[in-house]
């Protein structure tokens, strides 16, 4: 039987959000299963059966740490309207801490439960934001819909997981959130102005397609 030391309450919330930071760091920095829990323990100061009192296992650890991310990318109720409601925590999150966007790139990558219903959530209220610019003028009509808003929102969140290669080649720290904004301005303009100045490459694509249509068995 694990020994718990006491300890008042406020130090036992202390010892539970410093165990939960450290797994944050360590888990978005090596992945859940590459992080174990003595590890976590030294990195937070305690002893493994404090982790083991608080969070009950390392997976009921992983659950903690992703309601946590997943609340402040959710962010406070009421803060946006109802086809944007999801943007403002989510930029508060990837602006503050690196920790919390880094765990957050991990757990998309690695299929996590509330990660996956938080990306459907973000694709949800994105179709109604672009199904709401159709009908204002501002976006040009699609022919599906939420195929174009999961596209636009994994570009989006594309930073989160292959920022590292684009600092790389930049030569730039793109996690700093001045950077972030300057460099999605390029997506931006693509997104308002077009990349490509005429229709060869959507010709070609369609050409593709009817190919395979003729070749398909009837």
């Amino acid at each position: 039987m694990f020994s718990i030391p006491n300890m008042s309450s406020t130090d036992d919330l202390t010892a539970k959000a410093r165990i939960r930071d450290a797994a944050l760091r360590l888990f978005g920095s090596a992945g859940v299963g590459r992080v174990s829990m003595q590890a976590i323990a030294a990195q937070a100061g305690v002893s493994p059966a404090l982790i083991v009192h608080h969070f009950g296992s390392k997976d009921g650890l992983r659950r903690a740490c992703d309601e946590h991310v997943v609340s402040m990318a959710r962010g406070a109720p009421g803060r946006a309207d109802a086809a944007s409601r999801d943007a403002p925590g989510l930029a508060a999150m990837l602006e503050g801490a690196g920790a919390e966007r880094t765990y957050l790139a991990r757990a998309l990558l690695d299929g996590s439960p509330a990660a996956a219903d938080l990306f459907d959530e973000i694709v949800d209220t994105t179709t109604a934001w672009l199904a709401a610019g159709e009908q204002e003028g501002w976006v040009h009509p699609s022919e599906d819909p939420r195929a174009r808003a999961a596209i636009y929102v994994s570009w989006l969140l594309a930073p989160l997981a292959f920022g590292a290669h684009v600092s790389r080649v930049l030569d730039d720290d793109i996690t700093d959130f001045d950077a972030i904004l300057r460099y999605s301005r390029h997506s931006v303009e693509m997104l308002t102005h077009g990349l490509f100045a005429d229709e060869r490459w959507l010709d070609a694509w369609d050409a593709v397609r009817d190919h395979r249509k003729r070749q398909a068995p009837r």
